[in-house]
């Protein structure tokens, strides 16, 4: 998804979000609608990054994550070195095709071929996040590559999801077990660990989407290895617009146990593996902050966390050997799917297996 680095930025970030039917589905009036949605929203959520200090430092987090990863996998997987980095995002610079070309600067496709990895920051995947990203990618291959496989343009595989990797779960853990331990011993164990993940809405959860059991698998992976030593749930934030979204919304179950008298939360963001705004501002400047209790908490995003990068690196180096284009999940399309889209880039990812296998 990405963010704008700077305020400048916001508006258009928000035209592209608002713009994408994967994410936000607004119908057949969604090239009316989206932008002008995201003009009367752009002064409001300018002034938001400009509280977390004028911009999002997520670009700045991928970056340092994947060539921190890509130091580790030359040790790792000598035999595919050397890895480069390129981080691309949805709706914020550097866009997919900025990524592309800068591909194709350096050397790869064109007639010369190359291995590229899409490898989603999204652990959990979704249609409208990880499956807007990989449309995006299919889209861009195409206008700058050609239809056709082969003929020396660039390989893709894809990691399309990771929500139990034991390196994330330790990585979410060892934050939980940090922010716990600012607790008085008499009360830690009963603090409530209120899993917050980014919602969706319901027309995407209805059509069959994985996202929500995918997120709760990481939940319940993350409580495992603390051997469920504290009561805890999975919320969601982040709604946009009237229609239904999945919930219980984590505002709405912060403001919940404050007034029962559960004053000890902590947050825990299951589905970011950085900080954003949705980190910075909404749950550490509006949920904690209007919850009115110093009991409630968040707990670190994952950021430059070793754990975690060591576990980035670990699913690079399997994923490379598995000689596999995507998990066998990807290619099974949910069940009220009627993305045309959809369904040719899952197409070319089945191709991509045949270039891998040797078989084009």
């Amino acid at each position: 998804m990405g963010g704008p680095s700077t305020t400048d930025e916001v508006g258009n970030f928000l035209s592209r979000l608002f713009a994408d039917a994967d994410l936000i589905p607004l119908g057949r009036l969604q090239s009316y609608l989206g932008p002008l949605i995201s003009r009367r929203r752009t002064p409001k959520i300018q002034k938001q990054y400009a509280a977390i200090g004028g911009g999002s430092p997520i670009r700045k987090w991928s970056e340092y994550q994947s060539s921190e990863m890509c130091k580790i996998l030359d040790r790792l997987s000598p035999e595919t070195a050397p890895h480069k980095p390129y981080v691309a995002f949805r709706y914020a610079d550097p866009l997919t095709e900025e990524m592309y070309t800068r591909l194709l600067d350096d050397g790869f496709g064109n007639g010369r071929g190359g291995r590229a990895v899409a490898f989603t920051q999204y652990p959990q995947y979704s249609c409208s996040t990880t499956g807007s990203s990989l449309n995006e990618l299919w889209k861009w291959r195409n206008r700058l590559e050609g239809k056709d496989a082969g003929r020396g343009t660039i390989t893709w595989s894809v990691i399309d999801r990771w929500p139990v990797h034991a390196g994330l779960v330790e990585a979410f853990a060892q934050n939980v077990e940090a922010q716990l331990a600012t607790y008085p011993a008499a009360r830690r164990k009963d603090v409530v660990l209120l899993f917050s993940a980014h919602s969706l809405p319901m027309s995407v959860v209805n059509r069959g989407d994985t996202y929500p059991a995918e997120v709760a698998a990481t939940v319940y992976a993350v409580m495992q290895r603390l051997r469920f030593s504290n009561p805890y749930r999975l919320c969601w934030q982040s709604q946009v617009g009237p229609s239904a979204w999945l919930g219980a919304q984590t505002s709405d179950t912060v403001a919940a146990y404050v007034k029962q008298g559960q004053t000890d939360l902590v947050l825990i963001p299951i589905a970011f593996t950085s900080d954003h705004i949705e980190t910075l501002y909404e749950l550490d400047r509006e949920v904690i902050h209007e919850a009115g209790s110093p009991g409630v908490k968040r707990a670190e995003s994952l950021n430059g966390s070793p754990v975690f990068i060591q576990a980035l690196a670990d699913i690079a180096v399997a994923h490379l050997r598995s000689g596999e284009a995507c998990s066998r999940q990807m290619r099974l399309r949910c069940q009220g799917c009627k993305s045309e889209k959809c369904l040719q880039q899952k197409a070319f990812f089945m191709r991509e297996q045949m270039e891998l296998e040797g078989v084009v």
